[in-house]
């Protein structure tokens, strides 16, 4: 690969910590490989993650959304040429950080839509938050992309929930969790579920190891990728 520019990349973190360390590292390693020797140009903005959990419980998403309005433009004008918003559930707000700066916003529902395009999946069932999975800014986000999202059970939505916020933002992977998520996933494929989105950035912690019988694809990896192709100028089709 040609040596090209490396536009630097504001990434707007701490919903988790956990999740944020991810993108950090698979960007850096991403741009490595197909820069060997060179890093990416990286500027972060950690939230307290209780400080947006609060007012989300709240169902405050506006002044989240101030929030993150300010973090987007405090990235953009520290030199972010693109800002990656890293969380699934604060894409809800991703609309009003958009109209607020002057750089692209990469944005993670549309990414994620474009490799199941590109993987020939159509109905995937859809994991995550309980904002995620219950309200319809998801869902109808994929359906615009022309995919037709399923969802868990509310029993399991709650038990997905509750692994997220008391395991995996606290750091703890437990395989107890895994087990139970691929139970729920193999249900989702008997009611014609092609595939599996973890639309919460920590839940590819959960399947290091074991993996459910689905296609895979994880929200945080779809998305530092997309971060990587636009930090170097790469078509999507171009990706090596």
């Amino acid at each position: 690969m040609e040596r090209c520019t490396i536009r630097t990349i504001g990434l707007i973190g701490g919903c988790s910590a956990e999740s944020t360390a991810i993108y950090y590292a698979h960007i850096n390693s991403e741009v490595r490989r197909l820069l060997p020797g060179h890093g990416a140009r990286i500027l972060l903005w950690s939230f307290d993650f209780e400080e947006i959990n609060s007012l989300i419980e709240q169902d405050d998403w506006a002044a989240a959304a101030d929030k993150f309005v300010d973090a987007a433009s405090w990235l953009e004008h520290g030199g972010a040429d693109g800002i990656v918003i890293c969380t699934n559930t604060m894409h809800k707000i991703a609309g009003e950080v958009a109209d607020a700066i002057d750089v692209p916003l990469i944005h993670l529902i549309d990414e994620t839509a474009k490799r199941l395009h590109s993987e020939e999946k159509q109905r995937p069932l859809l994991l995550g938050t309980r904002f995620t999975m219950e309200q319809s800014f998801y869902a109808d986000r994929l359906r615009e992309n022309g995919l037709d999202p399923l969802g868990p059970e509310p029993r399991d939505r709650e038990r997905v929930h509750r692994i997220i916020y008391e395991e995996l933002i606290e750091g703890r992977i437990e395989p107890h969790s895994t087990i139970a998520l691929i139970e729920i996933i193999r249900q989702a494929e008997t009611q014609g579920a092609d595939s599996v989105i973890l639309g919460c950035t920590e839940l590819g912690l959960l399947f290091q190891e074991k993996r459910p019988a689905l296609p895979v694809f994880d929200t945080a990896i779809v998305h530092a990728d997309a971060a990587v192709r636009f930090a170097l100028e790469i078509p999507s089709e171009s990706m090596p």
